[in-house]
């Protein structure tokens, strides 16, 4: 028994020891190594919320950017202040424009040797220097960013104004960009470093598990959508897919393809911020006013103009981080690809009608959930034959004729269709011919 007791103690002893021991440091790294774009800007959100989710201890930037969108900074930036835990920024290259924000932004700031931080002043599409009211706006950020982490706003609001004058630092005519040793001496750098293990060491955090923080299958999908290339295939499929729909009414697996493609195109650019409510309604309104003009409306007028401008920049504005037709952020090349992608999409849509059109009604697949068999008199089939008595007659459209419908002759109602021309109701019609039990009709 005492043997037992023995043993039992000794197990309570060897447990209570385990649970007195603390716990890994969480440590999560988040990359920020590509344009500050609106992609940039889902990949920190979710990564901030992942670490909030595994009750991460630190969070590591591993930061090497050139810059971007302000828009999409300001939401990095936003994100990143409100995070209770520590987050630092390890710049291993360059922290330029943006990545320079955003580093102030953090609670301490460690460099590589031979990186940069600095030169933060915003630029327009074309990359020139943006209005000064942006330029004012970027100031006032980077000023109250620094003063909120202890910093000299000064320096800060130097990165972006060219005309600030610091004494013995800076002179008027250029912006401020530190080396690492410079950021050190000014307050804007903790220490020159080589790796994320030695910001740890130097903290004093010895016991840690590293996590980096990866898009998952869902989110990498989404960016793959994301391609300019892929997006105009996308516009290509929804083409094809209302025309053939439209062909081969209850068919169904155009629309559906038709239907796939639209959600594969608009909500990744929804999810990254790119696609405003606006101009997915505007969308929507193309296409109706374009169907509306070819099924309902004679000729080709207004709705159709409308249908077809109105379809076509708001695919291209989809693509693009406007601000309600505000493009002096948008880079001049993001136009041009977005343009040539939509374009693209609907010409190559456009010659999928023509020349596919004809060949897949030829092929097994179509004849299998269409019917292309002639049921003509050599073949023995036989319809009423009262329509040939009614070659020349003359009578009314019953219905608008668009380019088929009903018309009255002689006070009986009839089937019958145009040779592609609209014919209002109550217009006189001549028959010219016969198609089955349908007439051949012409306005007279």
């Amino acid at each position: 028994m005492r043997t037992l007791l023995r043993i039992l103690s000794i197990v309570l002893l060897v447990q209570t020891i385990g649970w007195a021991q603390p716990a890994k440091k969480k440590v999560m790294v988040m990359e920020i190594k590509a344009e500050i774009d609106p992609r940039m800007g889902r990949y920190v959100k979710l990564a901030l919320e992942h670490a909030a989710k595994t009750n991460a201890d630190i969070i590591i930037i591993d930061m090497d950017t050139f810059g971007g969108a302000l828009a999409d900074t300001k939401e990095i930036v936003d994100g990143i202040m409100d995070v209770k835990i520590p987050v630092w920024v390890f710049i291993n290259s360059d922290a330029a424009s943006a990545g320079a924000l955003i580093s102030i932004a953090c609670d301490s700031i460690y460099m590589a040797p031979g990186a940069t931080i600095g030169a933060a002043t915003v630029v327009d599409g074309s990359g020139g220097a943006a209005p000064d009211k942006y330029q004012s706006y970027m100031r006032s950020i980077m000023r109250s960013t620094a003063e909120e982490n202890g910093r000299d706003p000064r320096i800060a609001e130097g990165m972006v104004d060219e005309n600030v004058v610091i004494d013995s630092l800076k002179q008027a005519g250029k912006v401020i960009t530190f080396t690492t040793s410079e950021a050190m001496e000014n307050g804007y750098c903790e220490a020159k470093v080589e790796s994320i293990e030695e910001i740890l060491k130097r903290n004093n955090v010895t016991d840690y598990e590293i996590e980096t923080y990866k898009l998952g299958a869902a989110e990498k999908i989404i960016a793959f959508f994301l391609n300019p290339f892929i997006s105009g295939l996308l516009i290509l499929v929804i083409m094809g897919g209302i025309y053939f729909e439209l062909q081969t009414p209850g068919v169904g697996f155009p629309l559906i393809a038709a239907t796939i493609a639209l959600v594969l195109y608009l909500v990744p650019y929804y999810l990254n911020g790119l696609a405003a409510y606006w101009e997915i309604l505007a969308l929507f309104i193309g296409v109706l006013l374009i169907i509306a003009e070819v099924f309902f409306i004679p000729g080709f007028g207004v709705a159709g103009v409308s249908g077809i401008t109105l379809t076509v920049v708001s695919l291209v504005l989809i693509m693009l981080n406007n601000d309600f037709f505000n493009f002096e952020f948008v880079p001049l090349g993001d136009i041009i690809i977005a343009a040539f992608a939509t374009l693209g999409g609907l010409t190559g849509g456009v010659v999928l009608l023509f020349i596919g059109g004809a060949r897949l009604t030829k092929t097994k697949a179509f004849n299998r959930i269409a019917l292309s068999d002639t049921q003509d008199a050599k073949s023995g089939y036989t319809v009423s034959s009262f329509q040939k008595d009614l070659l020349g007659k003359q009578g009314k459209a019953q219905t608008i004729l668009r380019p088929s419908g009903k018309v009255l002759i002689e006070g009986e109602i009839y089937d019958a269709f145009t040779r592609g021309d609209f014919i209002e109701k109550d217009e006189t019609i001549e028959v010219i011919g016969t198609e089955g039990v349908t007439l051949r009709v012409k306005r007279v």
